[in-house]
């Protein structure tokens, strides 16, 4: 099982000129991955910008959403050249989850009905994948064409169609970031359609939780993750954030034996001695973050 980490370009109050710096370190500590999350109606920093100063400052790593929303992106040749940008700045490196996206102030914000979802997945796509290959009308085109089957791709969705999706357009799904039940029932769906749809080998099983180490480390995740989800969903996103080496060990164990082929933990803290104390805790842990 991969393990990445998450940049804190979701946590208020991080120094954002820090950002290539943390994703500096997480390569250097050996991580698989650097990942963001994806909000619009928030005080973040957009994912994409975020991934392209990782770009930055690193060679080897790969970048990676979990999710990137499109429901309320309302621009699929914009949204394409966007990945496609991230993609050749990082010479090859984005692996783009993708997903409708459910927070109601997003849609409203962008002008966008919550409505039409699998025609929205159908045209987002189609239009995207002739953008990446040329083939959208107009001189010159949008963009670079890029090679076949980039960037990478992984979609998220908790329904029939979602699973039918990441078995039949990408590497595989990308799972919710709290939940153990939920990744269970849809790496199992996962791998059926997989198997339906004829492709070789195994899909893709990318999934996340939050973390955070060090001194006031509950008080710190309590704050941040009742802060990003409210009231309603603070229980079931506490409940698997982790903050000692014990609780990392279980978790991980589980996600493993859930199916997991790759785990990215986004911090709580926005603070650059979190990749240390990550490093040390996984090692501890029995999951160094050895690249693969």
């Amino acid at each position: 099982m991969r393990i990445g980490i998450g940049l804190p370009a979701a946590v208020p109050g991080t120094d954002m000129t820090t950002l290539g710096q943390w994703a500096a370190d997480g390569e250097r500590a050996g991580f698989a991955a650097v990942g963001v999350i994806d909000r619009l109606v928030y005080d973040n920093v957009e994912p994409l910008t975020a991934l392209a100063a990782a770009a930055a400052r690193t060679s080897r790593v790969e970048l990676v959403t979990t999710v990137l929303n499109v429901g309320w992106r309302n621009n699929a040749v914009l949204l394409a050249k966007q990945l496609a940008s991230v993609e050749l700045i990082s010479g090859g490196r984005l692996t783009a989850g993708l997903g409708l996206g459910g927070w109601p102030d997003d849609f409203i914000a962008s002008q966008v009905p919550q409505t039409g979802k699998t025609a929205l997945w159908d045209a987002t796509l189609a239009t995207m994948t002739q953008a990446w290959t040329g083939k959208l009308s107009g001189q010159g085109g949008p963009m670079p064409e890029l090679p076949e089957g980039r960037p990478a791709l992984l979609f998220g969705g908790l329904v029939p169609a979602a699973f039918t999706r990441a078995a039949t357009h990408g590497q595989g799904w990308v799972a919710p970031l709290f939940g153990l039940s939920m990744l269970q029932e849809g790496a199992t769906a996962v791998r059926a359609a997989w198997e339906r749809a004829g492709r070789p080998g195994r899909p893709r099983i990318v999934t996340g939780r939050y973390f955070g180490l060090g001194d006031r480390a509950d008080a710190v995740a309590d704050e941040y993750i009742r802060h990003y989800y409210g009231d309603a969903f603070f229980a079931m996103a506490r409940a698997d954030t982790l903050t000692t080496v014990e609780q990392l060990r279980g978790e991980l164990t589980a996600l493993r034996e859930a199916g997991a082929t790759d785990v990215v933990l986004h911090p709580t803290s926005p603070g650059l001695e979190q990749v240390g104390l990550l490093t040390e805790a996984l090692h501890e842990a029995g999951f160094p973050p050895a690249h693969r």
